[in-house]
């Protein structure tokens, strides 16, 4: 069984004590937290009792997303990446995750570059400094300011940054964005969802986000087989945000299921 592991976008509705008791029970190897959703982060409750919570379950904190827009660097920007560390590393997260301006600008591949570089140069002494990775997430839409992963790993190469900052392979945007090269030894997370609903890939929004199975249309196993042959071993991070998903009463049945389909295909 490949390592597998959740986002809390998967059950967002559930705290984060019973969405670790999830992943455990899944025999997850992680989770990851964000701080995107309702209500404050954790609950309320100090980042260094969620740390201990996790070890407790056996599950490594794998990332606590996200700062939003992050190559849209400024001062303020600075502050919020700051800001975020600092509760990753009381919570002994491994990383912390970083998603590029999605709103048009900066979207041809020399803006692209020029000003996730940028952001990159600046954000990598901070990581350093509290001791954490980053994971940083191309996103597939057209109007995303970091689309492709050639042009990250451009990036991360020219700032130095392999070894600390990392690549997200999300299969639903490496699917919208037309697939490309795949960079194994720079993904640090592999997040997966599928969509099964009948609609062309530039209508694929994120509540068409379902769990993974044999109606999938994004190619899920075959995007994880290539990484895994290039030798990625890292997790494989479950990220549907279809409400559907989201309401089900019981996602363990749903998610073990998904877990077994792809387990036997990445096997096959």
């Amino acid at each position: 069984m490949p390592p597998f592991a959740l986002n809390h976008m998967t059950a967002p509705g559930t705290d984060w004590r019973a969405f670790a008791d999830l992943a455990a029970g899944l025999g997850c190897v992680g989770v990851e937290y964000r701080n995107d959703l309702n209500g404050p982060l954790f609950g309320g409750d100090a980042p260094e009792d969620v740390g201990a919570a996790l070890r407790a379950r056996g599950l490594r904190f794998l990332a606590l997303a996200e700062v939003k827009m992050f190559n849209d660097w400024s001062d303020t920007k600075a502050a919020e990446a700051e800001a975020l560390m600092q509760i990753a590393s009381r919570a002994g997260a491994e990383a912390v995750s970083l998603i590029p301006r999605n709103d048009g600008v900066a979207t041809d591949r020399a803006g692209s570059r020029r000003v996730t570089e940028t952001a990159l140069r600046e954000v990598l002494p901070m990581l350093k400094a509290h001791g954490l990775n980053a994971m940083v997430e191309p996103l597939g839409f057209a109007v995303c300011s970091l689309r492709y992963k050639d042009v990250l790993a451009d990036c991360i190469d020219a700032v130095g940054g392999e070894g600390t900052l990392f690549m997200v392979h999300d299969t639903f945007h490496h699917h919208l964005a037309g697939g490309g090269a795949i960079f194994p030894d720079l993904t640090g997370i592999v997040h997966v969802s599928g969509v099964t609903a009948p609609v062309h890939v530039d209508d694929m929004r994120d509540p068409h986000r379902v769990l993974v199975d044999a109606d999938d249309q994004l190619g899920n196993v075959a995007q994880i087989r290539a990484l895994r042959r290039g030798g990625y071993r890292g997790p494989i991070s479950y990220e549907p945000f279809a409400p559907e998903v989201h309401a089900l009463c019981d996602h363990a049945p749903a998610l073990q299921a998904s877990m077994q389909f792809i387990a036997a295909g990445v096997a096959g």
